[in-house]
């Protein structure tokens, strides 16, 4: 009986030790971020009201202009789109294009697991995953508060993260609060 009771004991040792492999989150200022299909653009070209408006990235990672045509916008930081829109206006149709460019509507967020309100949520520009459960009511009882699943995007694999204060998330990320066991 004092066998069995010691084999229990060193089984549940065993299972208290095991944990997750996990990265660190980057923080909210140190991400650049890059537009994909969903994320909504308002444009101002100056002197240039036929060019100037709000434009979806459509789901081939394009947004179409007048004039100019279709522009790749996917993958891009806004930094980026404005220098290959000045270029692209420049040299076609607008002496010494001056943009402006600003991100009006991004990608929702969604939050699943041991949240007291999981669902989908609106992107606020610099949410941290700490915002995000605040949103979603807080965690539950039962949730490991140490560590999230996130799903960047349109990636299929979800990979684990240490929970710190300012860890960020993206437009179409999906979070999964996991339970705590012991």
């Amino acid at each position: 009986m004092a066998i069995r009771l010691m084999i229990v004991a060193l089984f549940m040792l065993i299972a208290g030790c095991t944990t997750v492999a996990t990265r660190s989150l980057p923080n909210v200022d140190s991400l650049a971020y890059q537009l994909s299909p969903g994320d909504r653009l308002r444009l101002d070209v100056f002197r240039e009201d036929a060019l100037s408006g709000e434009y979806a990235i459509d789901d081939a990672g394009f947004i179409t202009l007048p004039l100019a045509g279709d522009v790749q916008a996917a993958g891009k930081t806004l930094a980026r789109l404005r220098q290959d829109l000045q270029t692209l206006l420049s040299r076609e149709y607008v002496r010494d294009a001056r943009i402006a460019i600003d991100v009006v509507g991004y990608r929702p967020i969604y939050i699943l697991g041991e949240v007291e309100k999981p669902g989908e949520y609106p992107y606020a520009e610099g949410m941290s995953v700490h915002g995000l459960v605040a949103k979603a009511g807080g965690f539950t009882y039962r949730a490991n508060e140490h560590v999230v699943y996130i799903r960047h995007g349109r990636e299929t694999e979800e990979t684990a993260y240490r929970l710190t204060s300012g860890a960020a998330v993206l437009p179409g990320d999906t979070v999964r609060v996991g339970q705590r066991y012991f």
